[in-house]
């Protein structure tokens, strides 16, 4: 377990603590989550991991934007519902894109799993930009490439990460049950 991986992980159980909490602070930790994951799994070749990085970055500033507009009076961000046919799409659009990014990280490179790791990256990306928009069904997503995460990371042999996305997982949980009371 690498300095750079420890860090990661400390960054990204504050993040997602912070984000069960639905609490704006979550940002400053989860930008620097992304920075050091980028670093780490370019290493480790599972390029869609680290490409993922980088539009988490991105999404990250946009749902620090987000977050600051939609506060309630508490300051804790509202929850909102994604409709029955857009929820219906945004899975079918994962599937597609899972497929497609795999095929072109098979084609383009020497991934490590690239199928595997695309589906994870697919999955994090609807799951990321239906969270910034402060949807309950992102916590579906998320702990959907969580399930999936875990054991390519135990594979590849970085075990913190595998752990920490087992804490993600029950984080997930409390997050979905915190976000459905929110939304009540």
């Amino acid at each position: 377990m690498s300095p750079l991986e420890v860090a990661a992980v400390l960054f990204g159980l504050v993040n997602v603590t912070l984000v069960v909490r639905r609490s704006i602070w979550n940002y400053p930790f989860g930008l620097a989550m992304v920075a050091l994951y980028g670093w780490l799994f370019l290493g480790e070749k599972l390029y869609s991991d680290a490409l993922l990085q980088i539009f988490f970055f991105a999404v990250q500033l946009y749902g620090w934007l987000n977050w600051l507009k939609s506060r309630a009076d508490a300051g804790e961000v509202r929850v909102v519902l994604l409709s029955k046919g857009a929820w219906r799409a945004a899975l079918i659009a994962c599937v597609i894109a899972s497929g497609l990014w795999g095929l072109l990280m098979h084609s383009v490179t020497d991934a490590h799993y690239p199928w595997w790791d695309g589906s994870v990256a697919m999955i994090s990306v609807a799951a990321q930009l239906l969270q910034s928009r402060r949807y309950l069904q992102s916590w579906y997503l998320w702990i959907a490439a969580d399930v999936i995460a875990i054991p390519l990371f135990a594979l590849k042999g970085i075990w913190a990460t595998a752990g920490l996305y087992g804490v993600f997982l029950i984080l997930c949980l409390f997050g979905l049950a915190e976000w459905r009371k929110a939304l009540r």
